[in-house]
C-alpha cells in the first residue's frame, strides 16, 4: 500500500466519521468544512454549484436548516480508486400519514487533493423521487428552511488541477 492510499483511507475515515458524528447530533454540517480545500467545488442536485470554501460551509449551514428531523446516513462503504471516493448514502425524509419514512438512494463523489481535503464534491440524489414523497407525506418546510434559489448554476465540471 502506498504513502497516498494509506494518507486517502486515513481521510475518509475521519470523513466517513464526522458524517456519523452529524447524524448522532453531535455536529453540525459545517463541521465538513475542514474536508475541503480553499478552492473546492461542491455539487448539490438542488442548489447546483458551490464554488470555495466558505461557500460551501454557508451552503451546508443554508441548505441544512429546517431538515434537523431528516437523516443521511452513510449505507457503511466507501470506494477509493484514482483519488476519487464514492461514498454511497440514504435520504431519510420524516415519516407521513401512514408512519413510513421514504427513503432516497444517494451517493457522493469527492476527489482527493492531498493534505486530508478534498477539492470536489458531486453529490447525486433523485430529486423527482424526493419531490414525489414531500408531497406523499405532505411535509411542511419549519419557518427556519431555506429554499434552494431559483437560479441555479448546473455545470457540474470538476476544477482542473
Amino acid at each position: 500500500m502506498t504513502d497516498a492510499t494509506t494518507e486517502i483511507e486515513a481521510t475518509v475515515r475521519e470523513y466517513l466519521e464526522t458524517r456519523a458524528a452529524i447524524e448522532r447530533k453531535e455536529l453540525d454540517w459545517t463541521a465538513l468544512r475542514r474536508f475541503f480545500t480553499d478552492d473546492a467545488v461542491y455539487i448539490d442536485p438542488a442548489w447546483g454549484r458551490v464554488e470555495g470554501i466558505d461557500a460551501i460551509a454557508h451552503f451546508f449551514d443554508e441548505s441544512m436548516r429546517g431538515l434537523e428531523d431528516w437523516q443521511f446516513p452513510i449505507e457503511g462503504w466507501a470506494v477509493i480508486g484514482d483519488g476519487l471516493v464514492l461514498v454511497k448514502w440514504t435520504q431519510i425524509l420524516p415519516a407521513g400519514p401512514d408512519g413510513i419514512r421514504p427513503r432516497q438512494s444517494g451517493l457522493s463523489t469527492l476527489r482527493y487533493a492531498g493534505n486530508g481535503k478534498f477539492d470536489y464534491d458531486e453529490d447525486i440524489l433523485n430529486m423527482a423521487h424526493v419531490n414525489e414523497d414531500l408531497r406523499a407525506t405532505g411535509w411542511r418546510p419549519s419557518p427556519e428552511f431555506v429554499f434552494p434559489p431559483r437560479e441555479v448554476d448546473r455545470n457540474w465540471s470538476r476544477p482542473a488541477r
